[in-house]
């Protein structure tokens, strides 16, 4: 934006008018060739500064690759060592575990075996206590029959009597 450049009244009298003008033009001419020349070497300015921009980065890119590269592989050989280490510790853990478990096992396999035993003898000697019992239930419910029956039934048969001596009355 080319800035307009006015000179005082006095000036335009002594110079006069075209001069006036032709120099306020002359002006305007120079600012915007002096601004256009400015740009331009912004831009080439810029342009050179994106380029070692860009070359630095490059460098640090690669710099810092082989870095990262470097610690990858330090940190792969880290990681591989304590696999290693832990891996032992762990088939170590794993095979006193399973020595645990078989001798927990084995103890309480004797343990269920000797419960059932006696759970076996006990449940005989139910058996035989239930049977004694039963038997006794029974005499006892047979007692208690006859008990009942043997005077109904006399008394059925006195009846029956009765009423064959009064139909033989007759």
């Amino acid at each position: 934006m080319p800035v307009t450049a006015k000179l005082s009244k006095r000036f335009y009298e002594v110079l006069g008018e075209d001069v006036a003008n032709e120099l306020v033009n002359w002006f305007n001419d120079v600012d915007a060739t002096y601004r256009a020349d400015l740009r331009e070497l912004n831009e080439l300015n810029f342009a050179r500064f994106d380029a070692k921009l860009e070359q630095r980065l490059a460098e640090l890119d690669a710099k810092l690759g082989t870095r990262w590269t470097a610690l990858d592989a330090k940190l792969e050989q880290r990681l591989a060592e304590l696999d290693a280490k832990w891996g032992t510790r762990w088939t170590a853990l794993d095979a006193k575990l399973e020595q645990r478990l078989a001798e927990f096992d084995a103890k309480w396999g004797t343990r269920w075996t000797a419960l059932d035993t006696k759970l076996e003898q006990r449940m005989s000697e139910l058996k035989g206590e239930f049977s004694t019992e039963l038997h006794k239930a029974r005499a006892d419910i047979l007692k208690w029959m006859f008990g009942f029956w043997a005077p109904t039934a006399l008394a059925v048969v006195g009846t029956g009597l009765g009423v064959l001596s009064l139909l033989l009355r007759r």
